[in-house]
């Protein structure tokens, strides 16, 4: 489990072709790997991923055909939001996370507010039922509340912070995103067996 608030920004470094997918090499930047040990997970742009290899500023993951299938930016080099997994005594800052990437949106419009920015993102048909007005969702791996939602749209108003210290700030018209919906919103609907 995570929060969605970012650790640290770090830089896929290099990616190998594996038997079921790739195996990705990423510097950790800020994150501190001191107390991370071989089967640890990190989230990377929101995808929990299992660390196979550490070194002193890095980790190496494999990435399987099926994530990649369902993810956006693990099959390239470049920037990515990282964070631990969750510790028990850990303060809950976001809103509890799995890692488990549900859809890939697309920015489809990103508007200035002060120092912040609106942005807009356009989800997946089965997956719009599921984002509420000032409910959550995680994007590329950072916790957001939802400021509205309508069909398939929904915005969010990315702050100065947010913007500082993710990866977030690169995104464009266009760019496609990692999406969680919220964890008991899918609970809420099983239990109503409307799956």
């Amino acid at each position: 489990m995570f929060t969605g608030i970012v650790a640290a920004v770090g830089r896929i470094s290099r990616i190998e072709p594996a038997q079921e997918g790739v195996r990705i090499r990423i510097h950790a930047g800020d994150l501190g790997l001191a107390d991370v040990s071989v089967g640890d997970s990190i989230a990377v742009n929101g995808v929990c991923l299992t660390v196979i290899a550490r070194a002193e500023s890095e980790f190496q993951a494999d990435v399987s055909r099926e994530t990649l299938a369902c993810t956006a930016g693990l099959d390239a080099p470049g920037e990515v939001n990282l964070e631990k997994a969750l510790r028990l005594s850990d303060r809950l800052g976001g809103h509890l996370v799995q890692g488990h990437v549900d859809g890939v949106g697309e920015v489809i419009g990103i508007d200035a507010a002060g120092e912040s920015r609106i942005l807009r993102v356009r989800v997946p048909a089965d997956l719009s039922r599921y984002i509420a007005r000032k409910g959550s969702v995680t994007m590329q791996g950072v916790s957001l509340t939802v400021n509205s939602a309508e069909g398939r749209e929904f915005e969010v108003n990315l702050i100065p912070h947010t913007l500082a210290v993710t990866t977030l700030k690169n995104l464009r018209v266009g760019s496609k995103v990692n999406l969680e919906v919220d964890l008991l919103a899918r609970y809420v609907e099983r239990l109503h067996g409307r799956e």
